[in-house]
């Protein structure tokens, strides 16, 4: 039942659903709708008292009514928002130990939680980003705007695109970013139905590196992803030696070209 995942309980769900069918009732009479014992209707209507959902008539026998919809689900919203304010404030004021738990390998699964970890490591940045994209459409608003916003704010933003359409849209997008077309991430090679859809580097220790493929939904395309933090993690000291050796072949190119 809906209610029940809003936070009422079983008992307390199906008291207030008896309650809207009738004008009102007594404890016999609520008892028998809901179809729950007579003994537990007392303290079941008494919880939905406090919590605003229920108006009690000091009768004999007591006389009980059910506030209206609107009433109950503006009551309830408030409730459901308080609570999660009061986590949000509670793991807010968890003090986070000193330890180096974070570096690793770790992995994510879903397309929203990868980009929230690409978005994090973006905003964390302070000196140097560098993020290669050879499948630009993995590329969401969130990031592409944190992308802008680093630059913005003297980040050194360094990105790598497939093709020249690629490279114009994210010169604009992210004003202030060196952005160059590197046509070897454009032919990167499948391997058991994934390829290639991002990686990034912030500060030369912040990584995410994705792999993606095709859903058995139209139009839509799953990513997953490792990260690290760290800079002496194995796996950073390698993508930062790597990523470093392609800016020094982009800088060796433009001097050419010049």
């Amino acid at each position: 039942m809906a209610l029940e995942e809003l936070g009422l309980t079983e008992y307390e769900a199906r008291c207030f659903v008896a309650l809207t069918r009738v004008s009102r009732g007594t404890a016999k009479e609520v008892s028998q709708v809901a179809d729950i014992p007579r003994s537990r209707v007392y303290d079941t209507i008494e919880r939905l008292d406090r919590k605003g959902l229920v108006n009690v008539q000091q009768t004999e026998p007591r006389e009980y009514k059910a506030v209206s919809v609107d009433t109950a689900c503006r009551r309830i919203r408030e409730d459901y928002d308080s609570r999660i304010n009061a986590a949000e404030n509670a793991l807010g004021n968890l003090k986070r130990p000193e330890s180096d738990d974070d570096e690793g390998m770790w992995a994510i699964t879903q397309n929203e939680h990868v980009t929230d970890r690409v978005v994090t490591f973006l905003d964390d940045a302070d000196d140097t980003v560098h993020y290669l994209v050879p499948a630009p459409e993995v590329a969401e608003t969130r990031i592409v705007e944190a992308l802008a916003s680093a630059a913005d704010r003297g980040v050194d933003v360094y990105i790598e695109v497939p093709t020249e359409d690629e490279r114009e849209e994210f010169a604009d997008a992210v004003p202030g970013a060196d952005v160059a077309v590197s046509t070897d991430i454009a032919t990167t090679n499948e391997i058991h139905s994934e390829w290639p859809g991002q990686l990034l580097m912030a500060d030369q220790e912040s990584i995410v590196a994705t792999g993606i493929k095709e859903s058995d939904l139209p139009d839509v395309t799953q990513q997953v992803a490792i990260w690290t933090y760290g800079h002496d993690h194995g796996f950073a000291v390698w993508m930062r030696e790597l990523l470093d050796d392609r800016l020094e072949i982009h800088e060796r190119d433009r001097s050419l070209e010049e």
